[in-house]
């Protein structure tokens, strides 16, 4: 799932600026599980924005509201009138979010109310770690299910740096090294012939290169046009 952080009071303050009715959205999907942008994360921001602006002498009228997705036309449409009669929105889900909110509602000021951080996965109580950068082309079939991209510090491809002692990281001595791991999982697979395979050389370009990625499936395309 995405993970986010949410900003700074005062420098959600800040994008907000001279506006004097503010819509404060949440996200019910990633950003709701690791408590950042949900329906309480909403309230909560909308509450001390609605205090803080008050004791600043310049109170505001702060509103909120909270749908499934933000990222999906369909689930914006339910809060066209809450976004249309704001001067600005602060969306309080990732980056995709804050930019359907804008594209979808082009006459909106909206700006971000999260720091969209990484893809990742709840790892204990209160703990989030990154396991994936969205690459672009997949290496996990031959790194045991383990990426090296989001979690070595070096994101090697081809083996540990050398620098790691006792499993663990040059970089930061708590951070496990990836190659470590991929090696032990491999080895209790009793998989670790596939590292013997020569594998091309990864194309970078799938990852950030010519702007923005677009993924078009032309079998879905033709099933909505029948429908």
């Amino acid at each position: 799932m995405i993970i986010g952080e949410q900003k700074p009071l005062e420098e959600i303050k800040g994008l907000i600026g001279d506006a004097e009715n503010v819509l404060v959205m949440g996200c019910g999907t990633c950003v709701t599980v690791c408590f950042a942008g949900g329906e309480r994360e909403a309230l909560t921001l909308a509450t001390s924005l609605r205090m803080s602006t008050k004791l600043d002498g310049d109170a505001k009228e702060i509103s909120e509201a909270t749908v499934q997705r933000q990222c999906e036309w369909e689930y914006l449409d339910q809060v066209s009138s809450e976004v249309e009669g704001a001067d600005a929105v602060v969306s309080l889900a990732c980056g995709v979010g804050v930019q359907a909110i804008a594209e979808k509602f082009p006459d909106s000021w909206v700006v971000p109310g999260l720091n969209t951080s990484f893809m990742g996965i709840p790892v204990e109580q209160g703990v989030w770690e990154e396991r994936c950068a969205a690459c672009g082309e997949c290496v996990l079939g031959i790194t045991a299910g383990i990426c090296p991209i989001a979690r070595c510090s070096k994101s090697l491809l081809n083996g540990p740096c050398g620098g790691s002692e006792d499993g663990h990281c040059e970089v930061d001595h708590e951070t496990p090294c990836a190659w470590q791991l991929i090696h032990d999982r491999l080895i209790h697979l009793d998989r670790l012939d596939v590292l013997m395979n020569p594998q091309p050389p990864k194309n970078w370009k799938a990852s950030r290169d010519g702007g923005p990625r677009r993924i078009v499936r032309d079998d879905l395309r033709r099933a909505a046009e029948q429908e």
